[in-house]
């Protein structure tokens, strides 16, 4: 066991490591071809009040006055010593927006992804177990109606109905705006998060419940279970002892690999919501060209991303141990 997960480890970690090279190399063309002047963008509504002579000084400051390899040079060199760089829009070293955009996101995250598992997991069973009913087909029609559904329309529409019309949640922020850090509860927290939850949840449900309600209908056309029948085990006893059990850990496996889709949803969402998390930085730094916040949120990103797939993998192959002699690759 000990060298599968060493082996394991070794593959993923080199995996990792040229996954990185490449977003960052790509990222960074990207940002070097996109129509937006970091300078301009910088300096914002103050443009007509600013010369020349303080463009080039700006630049020199930001080193945007030099050529792009030089630039990425530089910055890959700061990050292989541990240093993001500092953000142009903050003002203050990447790591640090980082730590504090991601707590938010990822509380934010945290419980849609939560959310998401267990009503998903729930209706697919329920879809399982009454298939063919008119409580199925409510499910799968609401299930293929939400995964058709982009999550920033979902996000306006609950905006309206719950913020706008009715009144029962703020209109958007993380938290009351004009209060202190310290005047914040964390009701007023958990008040401000609900409706960018619910969206992520309401959009992540569709996967979990689909393919759940699939793998419990094959178990239940099992012939062990043709068995549990033949002595007189029905309903949610038998689902309960030969049912959950199998389909548990497939569900398990593919809610961590939905960590992109969740990562992706949050953006929209958080921009929708005007959410001060992790999504909504990334909006700002690529509308104005911050390239060093970018390029952390973009590496940081994909090692989120990366491993939320890889303990999915892990999972499975820990479960299934006909899947440990395939490479890691």
């Amino acid at each position: 066991m000990m060298r599968f997960l060493l082996s394991f480890a070794l593959a993923k970690g080199v995996r990792l490591l040229l996954l990185l090279a490449a977003v960052s190399v790509i990222s960074f063309g990207l940002m070097e071809l996109s129509p937006i002047d970091p300078i301009q963008a910088y300096i914002g509504a103050d443009m007509m009040r600013v010369g020349e002579a303080q463009r080039e000084a700006i630049a020199a400051y930001w080193g945007l006055d030099r050529p792009p390899l030089e630039r990425f040079g530089r910055w890959l060199g700061s990050l292989l010593q541990g240093d993001l760089g500092v953000s142009m829009i903050y003002r203050m070293p990447v790591a640090e927006v980082l730590a504090e955009k991601f707590v938010a996101s990822m509380w934010l995250m945290g419980a849609a992804w939560l959310l998401s598992g267990l009503i998903g997991f729930g209706a697919g069973v329920l879809a399982a177990m009454k298939q063919g009913s008119w409580i199925d087909k409510a499910i799968q029609w609401y299930c293929y109606t939400l995964a058709s559904t982009p999550p920033f329309w979902l996000a306006i529409l609950l905006l309206l109905a719950f913020s706008v019309w009715l009144g029962w949640f703020p209109v958007g922020l993380g938290v009351p705006a004009g209060l202190l850090r310290e005047q914040v509860s964390v009701w007023d927290r958990l008040h401000h998060m609900a409706l960018p939850a619910l969206t992520l949840s309401l959009v992540g449900i569709s996967a979990i419940a689909l393919h759940t309600r699939q793998k419990l209908i094959e178990v239940l056309e099992s012939d062990y279970v043709l068995y549990a029948r033949a002595q007189g085990e029905r309903g949610w006893l038998l689902v309960r002892r030969h049912g959950l059990r199998n389909i548990a850990l497939p569900a398990i496996s593919l809610q961590f690999a939905s960590f992109s889709e969740l990562f992706g949803g949050a953006v929209l969402a958080e921009q929708v919501f005007a959410y001060p998390g992790l999504g909504h930085a990334t909006v700002e730094a690529g509308l104005r060209g911050d390239v060093p916040l970018l390029l952390g949120i973009v590496l940081f990103s994909a090692v989120f991303v990366f491993c939320g797939n890889a303990l999915a993998d892990l999972l499975y192959r820990l479960v299934d141990p006909r899947t440990r002699g395939e490479k890691a690759w």
